[in-house]
């Protein structure tokens, strides 16, 4: 390819030649991807970030302090800490002090810029997203936002009649906006690369009487409703089933005692641990997966292609976990239940049904793959490129 066939725009021209024993080198500003809060924001921009790293395009995080120790996992050059809060009461006190700590964070980017110089900041949700996002705009950076979940959340909303270009994790979220959805591209949810690896490892088909794998996990603010239902639904199973499990499950320090006692009792073999950090390896080991329907679960769960009993957060204001249920349950890879419909005796039946289905589980298991997209974090470094160079 010559310079001139070369799509890189000019804000990311390499340098050439390159130094004696280094490959080609960025020689303008670098990408500040903004995130912080939950892994359902930082996954998918740590994913991007290792995009851009392998088209050697240098990256910085701008985060919150909550989330800064998750910084090493970027391929990240910096660290910046930009203050920033959530809104959590309309009483004075609480709007003056959230509103003055998004004024001081917006202040902070806005000066960090100055001397950082990026060619576009990307946003990826949460409202530590605004004050880099917002000084972006101001100081005529451009700017895009992603949204992972199938409807945009408030922090976006806010941003997205502002930012030059919006990419989503699922198709039709700007649909209802025609100025919004002219500058949307439906790239998918950036998966983890332990996700890619993962998602090569083809279903196995439970055989009849075999074991039968089962994880169990929610994330933060779902893990207790799983401790308290799933082991309570496995007791009532039959013992012919009970001899089959494999159960891997997630449960808060406060109650991995309840929950190993349960599965003692009725004489199931598990695994029960506050945190798994080889959770997509254990995706694509699991014949049957009982999570929450967070954005990032949904699209790994989409990028392995594993079936799924999906129980979404139920007091979400935007209620982005029912939505995102919603998409694998039209495509067949999952049971979408409400929690109000999350107990004992239902779950019990679902897991039996599924287990005495083999066929039915492959069938979702190719359901859920349809919907997965495991170059998004290409997609969306193409599209962050692009409109730097806009």
């Amino acid at each position: 390819m010559t310079e001139k066939d070369d799509p890189t725009p000019d804000r990311f021209q390499r340098s050439d030649p390159p130094l004696a024993g280094e490959g080609k080198k960025i020689c303008a500003p670098l990408v500040l991807v903004a995130a912080g809060g939950t892994g359902g924001h930082l996954f998918p921009a740590e994913a991007l970030a290792a995009a851009l790293a392998r088209r050697n395009i240098p990256v910085a995080l701008a985060t919150d302090s909550r989330a800064a120790k998750f910084g090493g996992a970027f391929a990240a050059e910096r660290v910046h800490i930009i203050p920033s809060a959530t809104w959590r009461g309309r009483d004075p006190l609480s709007v003056a002090r959230t509103g003055g700590t998004l004024a001081y964070g917006l202040a902070k980017a806005f000066l960090l810029y100055g001397h950082l110089k990026p060619s576009i900041v990307v946003g990826f949700g949460g409202y530590p997203t605004v004050p880099p996002v917002m000084a972006a705009a101001l100081r005529k950076i451009p700017t895009l936002i992603h949204e992972q979940n199938g409807v945009m959340g408030r922090a976006n909303k806010f941003l997205s009649s502002r930012v030059t270009a919006i990419a989503t994790g699922f198709a039709g979220v700007t649909d209802g906006d025609p100025k919004l959805a002219a500058k949307t591209t439906c790239t998918g949810n950036p998966v983890r690369p332990a996700v890619v690896t993962a998602a090569a490892t083809l279903f196995e088909t439970p055989a009849p009487g075999g074991v039968f794998h089962l994880l169990v996990f929610g994330g933060s603010q779902g893990a207790r409703v799983m401790a308290d239902i799933v082991p309570e639904a496995v007791a009532r199973l039959e013992p012919h089933l009970l001899m089959r499990l494999k159960i891997v499950q997630q449960a808060r320090e406060e109650d991995l005692p309840r929950v190993r006692d349960a599965y003692a009792r009725a004489k199931v073999q598990a695994f029960v641990s506050p945190f798994f950090p080889d959770l997509p390896a254990r995706m694509a080991a699991s014949h049957l997966v009982i999570s929450r329907s967070g954005a990032s679960t949904v699209a790994e769960l989409a990028a392995i292609g594993r079936p799924s009993i999906l129980v979404p957060l139920p007091h979400a204001l935007d209620q982005d976990q029912n939505a995102n249920a919603k998409v694998l349950e039209k495509a067949g890879g999952a049971i979408r239940l409400p929690q109000t419909e999350f107990t004992p005796d239902r779950l019990a039946a679902e897991i039996a049904c599924l287990a005495g289905d083999p066929e039915r589980l492959t069938r979702m298991a190719k359901g859920a793959k349809s919907e997965g997209v495991l170059d998004a974090a290409d997609q969306l470094a193409e599209l962050v490129i692009r409109t730097a160079g806009s």
